[in-house]
């Protein structure tokens, strides 16, 4: 049999995943399984996307241009202005998700053996898509008990090496929600500019931020226009995950040359996918309040009742639609994959996400899961009450 190749053996399966499985058996036994372990909404896909697409008046599907529609592009540009993001449709590349965004950043920017440092725990697949281009993901651990904030930069300068290229972020933070402050970018801005660093950042949740300040775009920090490459996608804001429709945005012109080489490779992105991602732009102001609300209240609920269940303890996160929870448990994967394949409550269970497929130091997240609260309240509250029950007859719980 022929031998693969190394990089695939390396490859990390996806920690959201590798559990859907056991999820499928639990549901073939006629369990109901309430999924918060992934970034799914369940608010609806604005309506103008959903007319738009059954409106489409082409007699063909055709191929976009490789950087995506033009006409979207120019929109683009006055939706990032909403956010003081000044940027024009040049400097706007339409993507196959997020996911492409990030990969062909990565081999536009990196030779193998490169390196770039991210705060973890992080979304597992810069991983991946940092093997895919041969490069090294080096990590600065943050911790649940100061609510995952921003670990000192001095750890992150003493990361860096010759090989050192850039630094990667994700601000709202997936797994854990949190949100940077102006000091901690700040920070990072003054080590890009130090050592001419890319600072690469994933910007996909945005519109979920709770604090009430301003937000703070990695495009709002002085002095490094030309160090930024800022990942986007409609699939979260929009409720739009299965478009599969990203955008990356840079002003560095070498960057998008060779970005749109591996663009024309692939010849171009989802047709359908910028025509509901164009006409989302026309949402009008209550929808846009009306989701946002909506996970404020869901936040508030979840956060609440998990600090409320013994033994669990869940930092309030001021972004996205995640939570981080620490659970009294020998092992997050081990209890995961027990709700799903050995427990039920009235008839009844819980899909999460183990946290230790976010993170890349061994030890570290053993008994934390990440939450999803892409859910009603009505049925969070059901979850809520299923895990309270299933730590309580958990063979692996660790008592106080």
């Amino acid at each position: 049999m022929p031998e693969v190749s190394n990089r695939g053996k390396i490859m990390p399966a996806s920690p959201i995943r590798k559990l859907v499985p056991l999820a499928n058996k639990a549901k073939a036994k006629g369990v109901k399984v309430y999924h918060l372990n992934i970034g799914q909404p369940d608010l609806p896909t604005p309506p103008e996307a959903l007319e738009a697409i059954r409106n489409i008046d082409r007699k063909i599907l055709e191929y976009s241009p490789s950087e995506g529609l033009l006409s979207y592009r120019q929109k683009l540009v006055q939706y990032y202005a909403k956010f003081n993001i000044d940027v024009t449709a040049d400097d706007i590349i339409i993507t196959t998700g997020g996911s492409e965004a990030v990969t062909f950043t990565f081999l536009s920017c990196l030779d193998p053996g490169d390196e770039i440092i991210v705060p973890e725990p992080s979304y597992a697949n810069y991983t991946a898509f940092a093997i895919v281009s041969g490069a090294i993901i080096k990590t600065v651990p943050s911790h649940i008990e100061d609510g995952f904030a921003l670990p000192p930069i001095e750890k992150f300068e003493a990361l860096i090496t010759p090989r050192t290229k850039g630094i990667m972020i994700c601000n709202p933070n997936n797994p854990t929600g949190y949100l940077y402050t102006r000091e901690e970018l700040n920070s990072i801005r003054d080590l890009v500019k130090k050592y001419d660093l890319f600072l690469f950042s994933d910007e996909v949740y945005r519109e979920f931020c709770y604090t009430g300040a301003p937000y703070i775009s990695a495009f709002h920090l002085e002095g490094i226009q030309d160090n930024v490459v800022l990942f986007d996608s409609v699939s979260k804001r929009y409720s739009e995950c299965g478009t599969r429709t990203g955008m990356l945005v840079t002003k560095n012109a070498t960057v998008k040359q060779n970005v749109m080489k591996f663009c024309q490779a692939r010849l171009s992105p989802p047709l359908i996918g910028q025509i509901a991602g164009e006409a989302s732009l026309n949402a009008s102001d209550d929808y846009v309040l009306s989701c946002y609300n909506q996970y404020v209240e869901r936040r508030k609920f979840l956060v609440d009742g998990l600090n409320r269940i013994a033994g669990v303890y869940c930092p309030i996160p001021m972004g996205a639609f995640y939570c981080v929870a620490k659970l009294p448990v020998d092992d997050a994967d081990k209890f995961c994959a027990w709700m799903l394949d050995e427990f039920e409550f009235e008839g009844k269970t819980v899909f999460m996400a183990p946290m230790s497929g976010f993170y890349t130091t061994p030890g570290i997240g053993v008994n934390e899961v990440r939450i999803a609260y892409v859910l009603n309240k009505e049925d969070l509250g059901v979850a809520l009450k299923v895990l309270q029950e299933g730590l309580k007859a958990y063979p692996g719980r660790v008592l106080e």
